[in-house]
């Protein structure tokens, strides 16, 4: 069976423009969400774990590769969504967590790393070596150090593949995503101010080493599992916002018509307009990465889901998500001390409404997810009057009036992530 985005790139070659959305999260609201729109609208669905979210060590979700697979699968499997229909991928899948180590020691963890995907399930691979680790040289990593580590670790999760194959002979086999023009996951530090889009001979020179590279590796027709490459097309977010502008990349997106087999894949387009989306697939970037806009959403509805509890509910049995969720990040701040810059009152802003949604490393921890629980469960006991709906939500207000939503604190909540996947799907 041929892999969905292989069918994707058929059509492309055959001048039909399509693309897709990918997913980038691990938070449960959003998965759900994601899977019961594929469902809804019978097309697959895209869904990537992050090297730093999910690996062999448990990643900050203390999760597994395995784990990770057989949480989503059972998901889809209780809405009815066949396996096949399922694509999940692994993101930034290399040195990534382990940059401090030397070279032996980090690409010894990366190709575990990797095999554990493959060998779990994930089709789709973004083979991520273009960090540089504790004993490389001054100086830019170069492309052919990047694609020699990304050869070793092609080889391992092919290895991963054939034994998964071995005891389940209907395995897809996984299609692959390279490149070293990659933005930061989840989004620039909040002090960036410029930002340089791939150069055409930057994003040859990446193809053209990989090719003569894995030839020399042994490898060389695993060319043909790769199906995009990494590039910058100039969107990236954080206190600045960076929209996609057609004309600084088109020198970039004319040069993709050189290869025909590979698409691009934009990371880091979060919050970019529909009408952006849109071009960016028309112009080439295919696959569309989005994560922290989907977890702002949430966290977007679940705050006014609070305000309206302050109104409705006693001060004693109030869940104060949003006290909730700033005491956690404040208690435990690595997650977002190095991404946001100024005095308290801008700290604090930032922790609540940032694009770079470091919040989204918290809303999962059992404090908060208690936190959220309990003012479902409050507002289903004190229920939301629907002019109160329309002052704090007026898009879901007007979904329930037509009749297309709940009136259900939960599903109101999975609402402000739907928000930001419309523009995804009317892109694609």
């Amino acid at each position: 069976m041929k892999h969905p985005l292989q069918e994707m790139m058929d059509k492309r070659r055959e001048g039909i423009r399509c693309g897709i959305p990918s997913y980038c999260s691990a938070n449960e609201l959003v998965i759900e969400i994601a899977l019961r729109r594929a469902k809804e609208r019978n097309i697959p669905v895209l869904i990537e774990a992050t090297a730093n979210q999910v690996n062999q060590f448990g990643g900050y979700t203390g999760m597994k590769p395995a784990d990770f697979y057989q949480m989503v699968l059972k998901m889809a499997s209780d809405i009815g969504l066949p396996e096949n229909m399922m694509i999940l991928a692994g993101d930034h899948l290399g040195p990534l967590t382990w940059q401090k180590l030397p070279e032996s020691e980090a690409m010894e963890n990366s190709v575990e790393l990797v095999y554990q995907y493959a060998r779990a399930g994930f089709t789709k691979i973004h083979l991520d070596t273009s960090m540089k680790v504790a004993d490389d040289p001054e100086g830019l990593l170069q492309t052919e150090v990047i694609a020699r580590r990304g050869a070793k670790l092609y080889k391992a999760a092919m290895k991963g593949y054939e034994e998964l194959k071995a005891e389940k002979p209907d395995a897809m086999r996984p299609v692959f995503v390279i490149g070293s023009e990659v933005p930061i996951p989840g989004g620039a530090t909040e002090a960036e101010d410029t930002l340089a889009v791939t150069k055409p001979e930057a994003f040859r020179d990446t193809v053209s080493t990989y090719q003569r590279v894995w030839t020399e590796e042994g490898v060389g027709e695993g060319m043909k599992d790769v199906i995009a490459v990494v590039v910058q097309p100039g969107v990236e977010f954080g206190d600045e916002q960076f929209d996609y502008n057609p004309a600084a990349a088109v020198d970039l997106c004319a040069a993709l018509k050189e290869f025909p087999d590979i698409c691009f894949e934009g990371h880091s387009t979060d919050y970019q307009t529909a009408t952006d989306l849109y071009n960016m697939v028309t112009d080439g970037i295919a696959i569309l990465k989005v994560g922290p806009a989907l977890t702002f959403g949430l966290r977007e509805a679940l705050f006014s889901l609070s305000m309206m509890e302050k109104e409705l509910v006693p001060e004693e049995k109030r869940a104060n998500f949003i006290e909730t969720l700033d005491q956690v990040m404040l208690a435990s701040p690595a997650n977002w001390e190095k991404h946001y810059h100024g005095d308290e009152k801008h700290l604090a802003q930032c922790r609540k409404y940032s694009y770079s949604d470091r919040a989204r490393y918290y809303i999962g921890q059992p404090e908060v997810v208690a936190a959220m629980n309990k003012l479902f469960d409050n507002l289903r006991e004190y229920p939301i009057p629907m002019n109160m709906l329309h002052q704090y939500m007026p898009i879901s207000y007007a979904k329930i009036r037509e009749g297309q939503l709940k009136l259900d604190p939960r599903e109101l909540a999975m609402d402000g992530i739907v928000q930001f996947m419309l523009d995804y799907e009317s892109a694609v």
